[in-house]
């Protein structure tokens, strides 16, 4: 995990992406954020006319022992419910899918159920439910380090298969209480700051989430400095996997575009491995959660969308993955003045 490859994205083709944008029939600049999303496509994939081929969401699936806490509106029985209709095809995350063309790969990581054999389940299970990080350790430092091998493998996976832009979901009852924890180490921020009210609690559940957090932190002593030790000691295996879908992503240099607060626990885990991998990550958007600015502004990430959403899933991922798209579209088919015949302004 440790000894992945990642690189900066090189000068060289950001500025050839930015003489075709300049050179494009529009004024300079106006189509604004499209041409930086552009830019930065061509630098990722290092191609002056890439091409994306086919798209996944990765969607990993997990249940907290924390939620024994009463921190969620939620049973946690609703983790593998909700595993069932994603299956199906009949949650958010798979309406948005169809409409931005989508495969969507749902992973069980972490669900305290014992699934039978379904087509379109992937399992790659490393716990039944993460302990109750306010009595212990939510995962053991070897269980922490599996799961972010798990989301590196399969981005590996995937990518040989012809996938080469991604985007991550989840889906785990009471996993806002684990990634607030997450958060609120390693941005170095009061637990308050971070912590937001998940499925919809009320204001009694929303202290008692806070008071957990605090007691979380307290007993294990997280270290802010050893990421793997605070995924560890506070946060859940589909953080640790989507952890490892961005490092994967950047070691493979493809974009990799990151849902709201719970997937950005994740890159924020990626991110404190390697900084490096910031160049590869697009937020997808700014979630109601307030612990999700924090973490995006840690890394000095800008969301591309702004829709008061706070579903999870890979929903706002697959929003943004139409507009990454659509930046490309424009870069790859917009014509230039020359081929247009259209006179610069020369001014």
């Amino acid at each position: 995990m440790l000894n992945l490859k990642i690189e900066p994205l090189k000068k060289e083709f950001i500025d050839i992406a930015w003489k075709r944008l300049n050179n494009l029939t529009k004024p300079q600049g106006s189509l604004g954020r499209l041409e930086e999303i552009a830019s930065r496509v061509v630098a990722i994939y290092e191609d002056a006319m890439p091409e994306i081929k086919k798209k996944a969401v990765l969607v990993f699936a997990s249940d907290h022992g924390v939620t024994e806490e009463n921190v969620s509106a939620y049973p946690k029985e609703v983790t593998a419910q909700m595993v069932f209709n994603f299956l199906r095809g009949g949650a958010g995350i798979n309406v948005l899918a169809r409409h931005a063309g989508a495969d969507v790969l749902v992973v069980d990581v972490g669900v305290d159920y014992d699934f039978s054999e379904i087509n379109g389940l992937i399992k790659k299970k490393v716990v039944k439910g993460s302990g109750n990080i306010a009595k212990g350790y939510a995962l053991s430092r070897d269980d922490a380090i599996k799961s972010v091998d798990i989301g590196i493998e399969l981005v590996r996976e995937c990518y040989s298969r012809g996938y080469n832009l991604f985007a991550t979901g989840e889906m785990g009852i009471g996993n806002t209480t684990v990634s607030s924890a997450v958060v609120s180490v390693l941005t170095n921020s009061d637990v308050e700051e971070v912590t937001g009210r998940g499925t919809g609690i009320d204001e009694t559940t929303f202290k008692r989430k806070v008071e957990v957090i605090k007691r979380a932190i307290e007993i294990n002593k997280p270290d802010a400095s050893d990421p793997i030790d605070v995924l560890a000691k506070v946060g859940g295996p589909e953080i640790g996997a989507i952890a490892g879908v961005v490092l994967g992503c950047a070691s493979l240099r493809v974009p990799v575009i990151v849902d709201g607060f719970i997937s950005t626990a994740g890159a924020l885990i990626a991110y404190c491995i390697n900084p490096l991998v910031k160049d590869y990550i697009f937020a997808s958007h700014n979630s109601v959660e307030k612990g999700h600015k924090k973490a995006l502004d840690f890394m000095g990430l800008k969301p591309l969308l702004d829709l008061n959403l706070r579903l999870g899933e890979g929903t706002g991922a697959t929003l943004a993955m139409t507009v990454i798209e659509a930046s490309l579209k424009i870069y790859r088919e917009m014509s230039t003045f020359e081929e247009a015949g259209v006179s610069k302004n020369d001014k």
